[in-house]
């Protein structure tokens, strides 16, 4: 994080001192709710020229803090109260840990738990609490501690792969005065790749003839170097759904992100070297246990967790992706010709078709939404049928341009996350796509977005139930209940919060209506039906 120049006193309450400190760290936002245990984090934040985003609930804090740390590469940080405003935070904190997001949470603790008891928002252990989804969790008990961890935070999420991290201060250190934090120190930091390691993979690249890249989240600040490796090869490629867009539109060996059809095994099966980047090849990435390769494997990643668990004929490199890119780019990469163009557009073909039969009408209104966005759009999208066909069937011409809660699979992350990535992005466009029943559970974020004056389609997919939830009990032969609940005029509701809201009822409205709320001067709620799907143009 760049080191800013800031004036600030050389004795103040210390919650003044460390927004003041973070703002010579580079931090511009801060998301959060103040409370009487928390006030003095915010005695600074407007003397130190912060921006505060007032969330309507320490969740949103929490996804908009996430939202913005996704779309800048830069860590999101938010202030919550002690109990349950940490409580609240930690599904954005579980989710953040799950996707690999830098986001610092600074919370305020009370003094003494142990010996006594009934205390304005008490627990028992809020610091191990915090500490079950993030990193680390940690308590600082004076200014110098409380220096010094947000220091390793900063310095962590620059290094290491991006995960939460929580710091509590007690409040009457606090409330307490402190000298200002020191200077920050230049992080010269350049990760560095053994050269046998680069000249190892290379070497079993040049010699395969059909090479299959997997790209995943990690790849994605390198995708230029990794899209100019598997053209050089010749290589086929895969991407994660967190890799989305690294391969462009136009790439004719992309596989796209159809990893999770039960038919990639087959094609995987094929290739004679498959090298996998910054993929953990989870369960939300493959849905079956095993990826499904014959040939040597070989596996890059940042995290040494990762790595593990690997079979007889796999090889395993802790490195950077980018360390590792840009080293093999000094190799000579002949291509092989082994993976024919026609061959992988028919497999991209098959497979939209089955993703679209899946969840009839959605692939449809993905293209109709497509065409209408400009291809620098970032999307922020929710636990929905609509996301789950999109993720598939819906080309991503930019890497790091649709940000989804796949790991943790939490409901209400569109809405506040789509706050933080516009709040980062004013002047681009961003839209948050969201269900029916999982938009409700961030929806009051909406006068959050009003304040902030943000245009931002929000495109509510309504088919007035739980669908993928029925569709699962259905194929498990379990009589559906509990899939339905009585909804809000959404337009309404929108209305009522300042927003401006709209029904189209044609995919040509559609298009119109994201259109104009890109150009608002304020968020605009666009209610999509799945008569959408059956209207033409």
């Amino acid at each position: 994080m760049a080191e800013k120049s800031v004036e600030f006193r050389a004795q103040a309450p210390l919650g003044a001192q460390i927004s003041h400190m973070l703002k010579s760290r580079g931090v511009e936002v801060i998301f959060g709710i103040p409370g009487v245990h928390n006030q003095e984090m915010y005695r600074g934040i407007e003397e130190a020229g912060i921006t505060h985003v007032l969330a309507r609930h320490e969740q949103g804090a929490g996804f908009m803090a996430d939202g913005y740390a996704r779309a800048t590469g830069q860590p999101g940080v938010a202030y919550v109260i002690t109990g349950p405003g940490l409580c609240n935070i930690l599904t954005p904190l579980g989710q953040a840990w799950s996707d690999s997001v830098p986001v610092l949470v600074l919370s305020s603790c009370l003094d003494e738990t142990a010996a006594q008891q009934g205390q304005l928002h008490q627990m028992r252990d809020q610091r191990a609490a915090a500490g079950c989804v993030c990193e680390w969790s940690e308590e600082a008990r004076d200014a110098a501690s409380a220096y010094r961890l947000i220091d390793r935070a900063l310095v962590e999420f620059a290094t290491r792969r991006g995960r939460p991290r929580h710091i509590q201060v007690p409040i009457a250190a606090l409330e307490g005065m402190a000298e200002a934090a020191p200077v920050a120190v230049a992080l010269d930091h350049a990760p560095v790749l053994a050269a046998e390691a680069a000249a190892e993979v290379a070497e079993a690249l040049t010699h395969a003839r059909k090479p299959l890249l997997i790209l995943g989240g990690g790849a994605v600040k390198s995708a230029e170097a990794w899209r100019e490796i598997a053209t050089r090869l010749g290589a086929a490629t895969f991407t994660s759904y967190a890799g989305r867009g690294i391969m462009g539109v136009e790439a004719p060996l992309d596989f796209g992100a159809y990893l999770a059809r039960p038919d990639s095994v087959s094609v995987i099966a094929e290739a004679d070297l498959v090298l996998v980047v910054g993929s953990e090849l989870s369960q939300n990435d493959l849905w079956r246990a095993d990826l499904g390769h014959r040939a040597p494997l070989i596996r890059v990643d940042i995290d040494a967790s990762v790595l593990g668990g690997a079979v007889s004929g796999d090889r395993r490199i802790l490195a950077d992706a980018g360390a590792l890119g840009r080293a093999l780019l000094r190799h000579d990469l002949g291509s092989r010709g082994g993976w024919r163009p026609e061959e992988i557009a028919s497999a991209r073909a098959r497979w939209r078709a089955e993703s679209g039969a899946e969840r009839p009408g959605i692939a449809s209104l993905c293209d109709t939404l497509r065409a209408a966005l400009p291809e620098d759009t970032m999307i922020y999208s929710d636990m929905t049928q609509f996301a789950y066909v999109a993720k598939e069937v819906w080309p991503m011409a930019r890497p790091g341009h649709w940000h989804h809660p796949t790991g943790f699979g939490t409901l209400g992350y569109a809405l506040p996350a789509a706050i933080g990535g516009a709040m980062a992005r004013r002047g681009k466009p961003t839209v948050a796509i969201a269900g029916d029943y999982g938009c409700q559970y961030t929806v009051q974020e909406l006068g959050t977005a009003v304040e902030q004056g943000l245009a931002l389609p929000i495109l509510i997919w309504d088919n007035t139930k739980l669908k993928e939830i029925e569709d699962s009990m259905v194929r498990a032969q379990i009589a559906p209940n509990a899939v339905k609940a009585h909804n809000p005029d959404f337009c309404a509701l929108a209305r009522a919060y300042g927003a401006h809201a709209v029904a189209p009822q044609s995919a040509t409205a559609l298009q119109e209506a994201v259109q104009a709320a890109l150009r608002a001067d304020r968020p605009t709620l666009i209610h999509m039906t799945p008569v959408l799907s059956e209207q033409g143009q």
